[in-house]
């Protein structure tokens, strides 16, 4: 069965343009001509254009694709795993610009207006792990301390961002000797370094009850990302999140003693 140039473009999904190109440089010549001199297909051409297309959309040049098809057995498994070789390379790169890009939008929804130059001098390596702050936002858009503590870190100006962001550190380095002390994480000064950082947030994005800040905790576990935000991979320990985590809980069970405490006194 012989099909047009049109019946091909069709159902190929290729210009007609495209067809008379591959047919000029000798990749693909229609084995028949009709009485008029049109272009006319057979089913062997278009298995053969099937191959150029895969080939094509593998990435290969028209170049390349007429080498394989004259000698279909001359080192096209070399070149199939050479091509795949550089795909995964591209997709590895197209994956580190996305994250690039998600990491630029989720940065802007923090609401922070500084210039990179700004963002770099303020955050430093915290300014581009954010993408569990992106996911938090829309997973509690609709609760008022979210939507409290978005308004007020859009109001934060750069100074407050520095002093916070030095607040933070100075916080982080308290964490890390408790640590690296071997400090039990559930002792006084541990839960004491967790309540520090509950006041922090309090302070500067919205009121965080201890249940509050077992929920935060507990997301230090279960997501890297949002540990990173306190604490930087760079200066990260196997082991950490956990400790963090059993401190913050055993400070919001400490604040709930000492409330009944209170309580049965007055």
């Amino acid at each position: 069965m012989s099909y047009s140039v049109g019946q091909v473009s069709a159902f190929a999904r290729v210009t007609v343009r495209m067809l008379h190109h591959y047919d000029r440089v000798g990749l693909l010549s229609p084995s028949g001509r009709s009485h008029a001199g049109y272009r006319l297909y057979s089913d062997a051409d278009l298995a053969r254009l099937q191959q150029i297309l895969f080939y094509r959309e593998l990435g290969f040049s028209l170049d390349e694709i007429t080498t394989i098809l004259k000698d279909p057995q001359a080192n096209v498994m070399e070149q199939l795993r050479a091509r795949q070789r550089k795909l995964r390379e591209e997709i590895a790169r197209l994956q580190r610009l996305a994250e690039v890009a998600e990491q630029a939008i989720e940065v802007q929804q923090t609401g922070v207006v500084l210039t990179p130059e700004e963002r770099f001098d303020v955050f430093g390596e915290i300014a581009f792990d954010l993408s569990y702050a992106t996911e938090a936002q829309l997973k509690r858009r609709h609760s008022d301390g979210q939507r409290e503590a978005m308004a007020r870190a859009a109001a934060h100006t750069k100074e407050d961002w520095r002093r916070l962001m030095e607040e933070a550190a100075a916080w982080r380095a308290e964490l890390l000797r408790a640590f690296d002390d071997e400090e039990p994480s559930d002792g006084d000064r541990t839960m004491d370094i967790a309540e520090e950082h509950r006041q922090h947030l309090t302070r500067w994005f919205t009121p965080c009850s201890p249940d509050m800040h077992r929920r935060i905790a507990d997301d230090f576990v279960a997501d890297p990302r949002a540990f990173a935000l306190v604490v930087p991979p760079s200066q990260q320990r196997p082991g950490l999140a956990a400790y963090l985590c059993k401190a913050v809980h055993a400070n919001a069970s400490r604040s709930a003693g000492s409330h009944s405490t209170s309580e049965e006194e007055r």
